[in-house]
Parts: structure tokens; sequence; C-alpha cells
């Protein structure tokens, strides 16, 4: 069942085009990556979903729920880890979550979040004291202050080094087993491969890429790319052009003069049949 669903989303800031035309759903209880190059336009899709930048054009539901009819509903399901958090460095995390939890209705108690995120020992501790791992795990458990439904982050590992990393992943393992949705950003591949139910792969303000990690992976490796440059000139290499395109290894050829491109599942056959060909003509 659909927790979230996006359709067309358009955002522009003058003449640059962040956002154009993306469209997804998120199912209940999965983690949701989307993954891609800084200025991809990851940041302004997660904010406008959250409600924080009105998109230019699209449609944004939280199952009945859209921004403009049920805001305060909408804030009551979702919790949001922003890219920068400012945290409150003279209080303790303990003392972070209780002011959090004081502007909400309905709030986990402070003991489940420290626990959770791994901060019991450091409780009493300034925050300015924390560590960077330390201050983005307190990130999270504020943005799971409400016990939302739907949790966003937004790039929670950036600059973090490997074990803070690995300590984030275990937050986020931890919270799709208390059926919570996770929508996550990253530019990790490992990350999105290592957490992920869905992945959403943007760049330059579009969806390239949509599917599950071990699909992706598995479209990916279907194919390789061999070049071939060849230096006995554009004869040598229209001939390797047609005997290339009888082999049944070979799915497609791209001939640029002298340089020719071939795509095969089977790249090592392919390489064979190649070398055997170049051989027998003497070409280099």
């Amino acid at each position: 069942m659909a927790v979230l669903e996006v359709k067309h989303l358009k955002k522009s800031f003058g003449t640059i085009h962040a956002v154009q035309d993306i469209s997804f759903s998120v199912n209940a209880s999965e983690v949701f990556t989307i993954i891609g190059p800084n200025g991809a336009g990851k940041t302004t899709t997660l904010e406008m979903i959250e409600g924080l930048v009105p998109p230019d054009q699209g449609k944004i539901t939280f199952g009945e729920l859209n921004w403009d009819k049920h805001a305060n509903k909408i804030k009551q399901k979702i919790g949001v880890q922003p890219q920068s958090s400012a945290l409150f460095d003279l209080l303790t995390p303990e003392e972070n979550l209780n002011l959090f939890s004081s502007f909400y209705k309905k709030a986990r108690p402070t003991e489940e979040i420290l626990e959770l995120i791994n901060l019991t020992d450091h409780r009493k501790n300034q925050v300015k004291k924390l560590s960077g791992g330390q201050r983005q795990r307190l990130a999270i458990g504020l943005a799971m202050v409400s016990d939302p439904e739907v949790i966003f982050l937004d790039e929670p590992t950036s600059g973090l080094d490997p074990q803070a990393r690995r300590n984030i992943w275990d937050i986020i393992l931890q919270l799709k087993e208390l059926d919570k949705t996770t929508i996550l950003t990253t530019h990790y591949m490992e990350e999105a491969e290592k957490l992920s139910d869905s992945v959403c792969i943007i760049d330059q303000g579009k969806i390239v890429a949509l599917d599950t990690p071990s699909a992706l992976i598995e479209k990916l490796t279907d194919e390789r790319e061999i070049r071939l440059s060849f230096l006995d000139g554009l004869a040598a290499a229209e001939d390797a052009n047609l005997f290339s395109e009888n082999l049944p290894s070979i799915t497609r050829t791209e001939r640029l003069e002298t340089l020719l491109k071939l795509w095969t599942p089977n790249p090592e056959d392919t390489l064979y049949d190649l070398f055997r060909f170049t051989k027998e003509r003497n070409f280099k």
C-alpha cells in the first residue's frame, strides 16, 4: 500500500530547472532511497514533499491527505531530518528531545529514542561536546519525537567516517523493523544497496532509473560496452563493424570514424571472436 505518491513534480529557480517531472510512489514500511550526484535535485524534491518548498507543478499525497487541505495532519504524520540540522548546543540530547516532545500532542518517550539512537550514555552531555556522528544520530532522534509514520532523512551520513555511517545504517534498519516508512537521500551507492527496498536514481532533476537494488544491478550487468580504436584507419574499422554485426553475442554496434563501439552480454566470447578476427587481418 502506497503511503506517499508524487506525481509530475517540477521546480525551477530562475533559469535553473532543479526538478523536472518527477513521479514515484512509496509503500508502507519500506526504505525508499533517492540517490544522485550533488546538484541532482534530491534535496529540492525532498523539501517539496516535506512541505517546506511549494512545487511549481505536480501533486503530493500522503494517502488521502494533501498539503493544500491537510497540512496540520501531515505534519503530525511525518518526521524530518534536514541536510543541515540546527541543534541547541548548550542543551543535552535529553533536553533537546524533551523540548521537541513538547511541540506535539503525541510523543515517543525520550528514553526509547535515546536507546534507539544509541545516545543513552551521552544523555547528560551538552550537544556541543558530541561528535559529528553523535550529533547526526540526535538529529534523527528529533525527527522521531512525534512517532511519525514517515521519516525523511536527507543525506544523514554525509561527511561521516565509516564507523559513524554504520551506526546510522543500524538506526535506519531498526526503523524498518518498527514498520516506519523511511525516505532517504544519499550519494553513496553502497548505502543505497545495503538499506533500500526501492532506489530512485536522479540526475539533472530527472529520474533515470527506479527499481529494487537487485533489479538495478542486474540491468546494469546485462551488457558490457567494448570500444576498439583502429590504428589502421577507416577501412579496418568498417571491416570490423561488418564482422561484428554478424556475431550472435553482439546486441548492437556504433561506429564513429575509426572508433567502434560494441554492446554484448557475453564480453569474453565477443573479445575472443574480435581478437581472432583482428589477428587474421593483422589489424592494430
